[in-house]
């Protein structure tokens, strides 16, 4: 199947899932995923009405957004090396992976040097695994006080990448934990922050996460096929 095929799959399948669940289909936004896929296959999506695209890696996403000449906005998924901040400054409209406060405030120094702010999201282990990375839920509350008070930053939500399960359904608790975990920041009312949006489900559990609140979805096999690992 094409580019175009496989996402007007998705957005069947979005659609289900809101119309199963009660929800406005324009609620839920799709993030393409195109990390390890070549910009041709970004401009694929693009012609086929995608605009919002995730990127994992710096240095690809750096490649790409030279290369993509459409208005395309991108948002930052993967794991984020204090580093490499200064690469996206500017150029991405969300980040979704903030889970210290160290990664924070050199994101806020960086956006403050050419004198904006940046949305982004706390990232939280739900599944409490070693090999992800994450606030843990005991100290979100108190990472998310501290961070709201950089300048350049707006909080506006919470992502989560749970452990992965072949059934969906047996991930659905995690989804679940993630919009209660929103709720209860949404009720601690800290200034500057907002939770109107949860980043959560991919290619396999997407509908679930639709069903349990997520506003945005991140699938990339889905759209773009399997992965290609760089050697």
């Amino acid at each position: 199947m094409s580019i175009a095929e496989n996402l007007a799959w998705v957005r069947e399948r979005m659609q289900a899932a809101c119309k199963r669940s009660g929800r406005n289909v324009d609620d839920v936004r799709l993030v393409a995923v195109s990390k390890t896929k070549p910009a041709t296959a970004i401009e694929e999506a693009v012609a086929a009405g995608q605009t919002l695209f995730g990127e994992s890696y710096v240095q690809e996403f750096m490649d790409k957004e030279r290369t993509v000449p459409e208005a395309v906005e991108w948002h930052f998924v993967g794991a984020l090396q204090t580093n490499k901040v200064k690469y996206l400054a500017g150029k991405v409209a969300l980040i979704h992976s903030v889970d210290r406060l160290h990664l924070a405030a050199e994101i806020s120094r960086q956006w403050g040097k050419i004198d904006r702010t940046i949305d982004l999201l706390i990232q939280v282990n739900i599944g409490q695994e070693a090999s992800k990375s994450g606030t843990s839920e005991t100290e979100l509350a108190s990472l998310v006080r501290e961070i709201a008070t950089f300048p350049n930053l707006k909080i506006k939500g919470l992502m989560t990448l749970p452990p992965y399960c072949d059934d969906p359904q047996e991930i659905r608790p995690y989804f679940r934990e993630l919009r209660r975990l929103a709720r209860h920041l949404h009720d601690l009312a800290i200034p500057g922050v907002e939770m109107r949006e949860l980043s959560m489900g991919m290619t396999h559990d997407f509908e679930t996460a639709i069903e349990e609140g997520a506003t945005l979805i991140r699938v990339g096999t889905a759209i773009f096929g399997e992965r290609q690992y760089k050697r």
